[in-house]
């Protein structure tokens, strides 16, 4: 009897551990599942919105994906009726005539100055197309183009011909337009959806592509002074080194289909 009885416990106490290392793995199971939502729920993008952490971090919309508000025309009151929202995107429609931009087009601007700024947004082309983002731009009024006040990240698929000009590829997607390249150089197929930002603190300028930095420098060096000095802005503006401290964000009008959308912008 002694010898059942104790047959009983011993395994009676086994099942009660096995049931106890069970339940703690079903708990912990259940914390991480809990765990594991919680961040996917938190790294969920919004369109054309920002998540509560980037509210609580400091990030601001430049564009609600459904007006205009806050964005003129360069030299403007308002936008040129040839920029248009499709689908949630600012859309400017192929003019074909490059540069000189669409008759009722032309560059657009978000009306308010920054200057230590972290800048976020996606872009896309139709095949062949050409476009940029301007920053620390100004409005002056003998310049008729932001960017011959501003620095620009160079919006461009590979089937332009620009993609070929200029110098060690400083006129492809991410570049510093015309100054430096952008290496890697990662940007998507043509239709495809690019995620840019632009970092600028006390003279220190990063673009980043897709996940990656493609460009730094330093503005208002010895070295950015020599490098602007041996390109073609100085013959556009002589001042065009002197970039402002703070200035304007604008998109740009090159004649070809563009769209932006979610833009924000966070001020440090």
């Amino acid at each position: 009897m002694k010898i059942k009885l104790l047959v009983f416990a011993f395994v009676l106490f086994i099942f009660q551990a096995c049931g106890s290392k069970s339940g703690e793995n079903a708990e912990a199971t259940d914390e991480t599942a809990t765990e594991e939502a919680v961040e996917e729920v938190a790294e969920e993008p919004v369109m054309n919105g920002l998540t509560q952490a980037e509210t609580e971090d400091g990030w601001m919309m430049l564009f609600d994906g459904e007006s205009f508000d806050g964005w003129r025309g360069y030299h403007k009151d308002s936008v040129p009726s040839d920029w248009k929202i499709d689908n949630g995107s600012i859309y400017m429609a192929a003019s074909g005539r490059g540069e000189a931009g669409s008759e009722n087009g032309g560059d657009i601007l978000y009306d308010q100055k920054f200057g230590n700024f972290h800048l976020k947004l996606e872009w896309k082309l139709s095949e062949g197309g050409n476009s940029g983002i301007f920053y620390l731009g100004q409005e002056t009024p003998e310049l008729d183009y932001i960017w011959k006040t501003a620095p620009e990240m160079q919006v461009l698929s590979p089937k332009h011909i620009d993609w070929n000009l200029g110098k060690d590829g400083n006129r492809r997607a991410g570049s510093l337009y015309d100054l430096y390249a952008a290496d890697p150089q990662n940007v998507k197929p043509d239709g495809e959806w690019n995620q840019v930002e632009i970092i600028v603190y006390n003279g220190t300028v990063v673009h980043k592509q897709n996940g990656e930095t493609v460009v730094e420098y330093h503005l208002w060096t010895p070295q950015w002074k020599e490098d602007v000095a041996a390109s073609k802005f100085p013959e556009l503006n002589p001042n065009w080194a002197d970039v402002a401290k703070e200035g304007y964000f604008g998109l740009q009008d090159h004649g070809d289909d563009v769209w932006f959308r979610n833009i924000k912008i966070k001020q440090m």
